[in-house]
């Protein structure tokens, strides 16, 4: 039992780090937007984070993979893919000279993934929740109705 808490303090710790870095990457966007940062700045604050977001996701969707849960698996699974594809393709970075005229997309794209993040981040928070009640009630039997 103490296993399948551990997993859910990782995974919790986890998806708050895709949480922040997606957001970081919405502020960095509105600030070119708004003028406050130069296209250059803006793209390497967003490309330094780029590589660690898609490896912190990979790992998330491989770690719900190897302990057997499968609706977390699932739901991850497609913003997984959908990051290789993008590795794959080269088409990962921001480029400096078409930040400007990508920003309505790149923006929407970004809310997009804060969404999905914000909602995988209250499905660990709920299963988190559940694990450390049950772990220290000692009913393991409750534990996998959900």
């Amino acid at each position: 039992m103490a296993w399948d808490l551990l997993l859910w303090i990782i995974s919790f710790f986890v998806s708050l780090a895709l949480v922040a870095s997606v957001f970081y990457q919405v502020i960095c966007l509105t600030d070119l937007e708004a003028d406050y940062l130069n296209p250059f700045e803006t793209s390497t604050r967003i490309n330094r984070l780029v590589i660690p977001e898609f490896i912190l996701q990979g790992s998330l969707c491989l770690l719900f993979l190897f302990t057997w849960h499968w609706v977390f698996f699932l739901v991850a699974l497609p913003v997984t893919v959908y990051h290789a594809m993008l590795y794959n393709d080269r088409r990962y970075l921001i480029d400096v000279t078409e930040v400007f005229r990508a920003i309505s997309f790149e923006k929407k794209f970004r809310f997009t993934k804060l969404g999905f993040y914000i909602f995988l981040f209250i499905m660990v928070v709920f299963r988190l929740t559940l694990s450390a009640v049950y772990s220290f009630t000692e009913d393991d039997d409750l534990l996998h109705l959900f």
